[in-house]
């Protein structure tokens, strides 16, 4: 059996949520792509693609919410700001961790 400290945990933890969001936005431009008429530029593409995906981010955590009625997750809102400002797979995952802790990726 390995020991394993949490901080390897931590590490493997976030890989995997970032291989699962990275899954997502690929899953996301293979439907765009897939839509009749001019395709956009690689970069718009990803764009769209990480956008599309912080919406859907977005309709569960709001369902969530509606749910429960509970308060905004502390955190959660800076990080959607700060993807807003710049749509990377990097500041997605930082939104994704607060719903995974929610347990809303599954």
């Amino acid at each position: 059996m390995t020991d394993r400290s949490p901080d390897t945990r931590s590490t493997e933890q976030s890989q995997s949520l970032t291989d699962l969001v990275a899954e997502r936005v690929i899953n996301a431009r293979l439907a765009l792509a897939s839509r009749p008429g001019r395709q956009p530029s690689p970069e718009l593409a990803e764009t769209r693609s990480l956008n599309r995906v912080f919406r859907d981010m977005g309709h569960a955590y709001r369902r969530y919410r509606s749910q429960t009625g509970g308060p905004v997750v502390p955190g959660l809102r800076d990080a959607a700001y700060t993807f807003r400002a710049n749509p990377t797979l990097p500041s997605l995952v930082a939104v994704a961790a607060y719903l995974e802790r929610l347990d809303l990726l599954s």
